[in-house]
């Protein structure tokens, strides 16, 4: 019996010319449609619009929250899988010579940048906090709220959210692109991704349609990131001396969101146009400086002993629960305020939220890790795109998360970080520690803050337009045209603006979990296919057939 090659070629039609030349105008078109549609519902009808989504989120967590918890521990599983299998690790991501484009330094710092660099702000402190004060163990009375006793499970929780899970979910999506366009040659779009199941059909419109859902996922995915970002780089604002920009209670006002957003997304903009190997190269390594310095200052100023306490003790605790964290999903007795119903509305609001936002935001990765791991072998970017930024996320955690509950657990903050908005805390820690030294260091790093939360949005928001732009022109890293990088540009900020005026961050969260349901499924496949296609190369070699197709010797199946 004869062994097929692989497939090496799918044509999908773009227009010649006019508006869309370059782009699919199929995926192009319903993509800009959907989210018009969403910002205009938002806008206009931002009641009806929060109060819909809100009843759709209750029913997607109630009916899919063991699918988000088992899907993305199965991306682990397969995953180190890959990484371990001898026939998969030693694979290059690229013909057989293939160097890198980018440093280690370069290339580590754009992936943690656009992966999860700009969370670190926010959650680094908010959520060892948010966990301290409850979680799991406090709701079965097994430790106390705010307690020592509690530190532990707090970072359990917390390393569980950020670590080997959502980096996995982004690993996936960037091992199968990178697997099927740099090794196939095939054009570098989700679509291509599940060839092994589908072939030639991904052509036309189920093709089409896996790539509509990858671009609306995009969109509410960087949306949340970018919500949470806008209130918190208003907070900073206001710590710095602009005023009119927050609510007493620390919330950003519409003129707020309006102004975060046009600095953010103007500069985003620029930055897209001039593309990845200038705007987004640079960025990224100048917020990784500025985050190595932040992350300096609070192990060498901050609870120093407590940071390096919790971040080994931490991980030891999170790998010992992590087999039964991956596979426990609570079920609801119906009973408001009952311990069942309370452990499975904690278990929604955290765990399965955060797995539709990393899901949520894979495309996105996925596609720009693949953009920039090419000549990498896949044992290779498991490590550097899985474990490294997992322990990257975990020191951060540790040591800034560690100095605000160490500040609160000892008496000496006094509720002052613990009251704070989350996007407020890390602000509020910093002033409480340098305020008493000298009050214009406290301003000092509040503006280095901001810079480095600037450059991490900023990051974030280029990366995604390019990336929502490589899709809709089926694939083509090249050049695109401004038209639609602007387009994209504002759409992401009036889908930021519009969810924020129509509810808050709740709003973002909850158009962003029923964004990530249907891709949710696209990634699932993408392992099966990236497994299938892996193990029929091993035949294909050992049969003497090629495997890796030189782009400028592009084959037909």
């Amino acid at each position: 019996m004869s062994i097929k090659p692989a497939l090496t070629d799918l044509p999908i039609k773009t227009a010649d010319s006019g508006y869309y030349r370059g782009f699919s105008v199929n995926v192009t078109v319903v993509s800009k449609i959907i989210i018009s549609v969403l910002v205009v519902w938002c806008i206009v009808w931002p009641t009806e619009a929060g109060t819909i989504l809100g009843e759709w989120n209750t029913a997607i967590l109630a009916q899919f929250a063991a699918w988000y918890i088992w899907v993305v521990t199965a991306f682990v599983i397969v995953c180190i899988g890959l990484a371990i299998w001898p026939t998969a690790g030693r694979l290059k991501l690229g013909t057989r010579d293939e160097k890198p484009e980018f440093s280690n330094f370069s290339w580590f710092s754009m992936m943690f940048g656009a992966g999860i660099g700009v969370g670190m702000l926010t959650w680094a402190v908010a959520e060892p906090v948010a966990h301290f004060k409850n979680n799991p163990a406090v709701i079965q009375g097994i430790t106390n709220s705010l307690n020592a006793d509690n530190v532990r499970e707090a970072y359990v929780w917390s390393f569980l959210h950020w670590g080997l899970g959502a980096w996995a979910c982004y690993a996936v999506a960037g091992l199968a692109l990178a697997f099927f366009s740099y090794r196939r040659g095939l054009p570098l779009t989700i679509r291509s991704s599940l060839t092994p199941l589908f072939g030639k059909s991904l052509s036309g419109n189920l093709g089409h349609l896996i790539d509509i859902v990858a671009v609306v996922a995009t969109i509410l995915g960087v949306a949340q990131t970018l919500g949470f970002g806008v209130e918190q780089f208003v907070a900073g604002l206001t710590r710095i001396g602009i005023g009119g920009l927050a609510l007493e209670d620390g919330s950003a006002t519409t003129l707020g969101i309006v102004v975060a957003l046009l600095v953010i997304m103007g500069a985003s903009t620029l930055s897209a146009i001039s593309g990845v190997g200038k705007g987004i190269k640079w960025l990224s390594n100048i917020n990784m400086v500025l985050s190595i310095f932040l992350l300096g200052f609070f192990i060498l100023f901050g609870a120093t002993w407590f940071g390096a306490t919790a971040f080994f003790v931490g991980i030891w605790d999170y790998l010992i629960a992590l087999p039964w964290l991956s596979v426990n999903v609570y079920s609801s007795d119906g009973v408001e305020g009952s311990q069942a119903f309370l452990l499975t509305q904690w278990q929604g609001w955290w765990p399965v939220f955060y797995w539709a936002w990393w899901i949520a935001f894979a495309p996105f990765v996925g596609l720009f890790l693949a953009r920039i791991s090419r000549g990498r072998s896949i044992r290779e970017f498991v490590l550097g795109a899985m474990i490294v930024p997992s322990l990257m996320c975990f020191i951060w955690f540790a040591w800034a998360g560690g100095t605000a509950i160490d500040l609160e657990l000892n008496g000496t903050a006094g509720g002052l970080i613990l009251d704070a908005a989350n996007g407020d805390k890390i602000f509020a820690m910093t002033e409480f520690m340098l305020a008493p030294i000298a009050q214009f260091l406290a301003w000092g790093m509040a503006v280095i803050i901001v810079i480095l939360l600037m450059t991490f949005l900023v990051t974030s928001a280029d990366s995604a337009v390019l990336i929502v732009n490589t899709i809709n022109a089926a694939g083509d890293e090249g050049p695109k045209a401004r038209p639609h990088i602007l387009f994209w540009g504002a759409a992401l900020a009036l889908v930021v603006g519009g969810l924020l005026i129509s509810g808050g961050t709740g709003a973002i969260q909850t158009a962003m979990v029923i964004g990530a349901l249907p891709f949710s499924v696209v990634m699932a496949l993408m392992c099966v296919a990236l497994v299938k296609a892996i193990y029929n190369d091993g035949k294909r070699e050992a049969a003497g057939v090629e495997t890796v197709v030189d782009p400028s010797e592009r084959a037909m199946d």
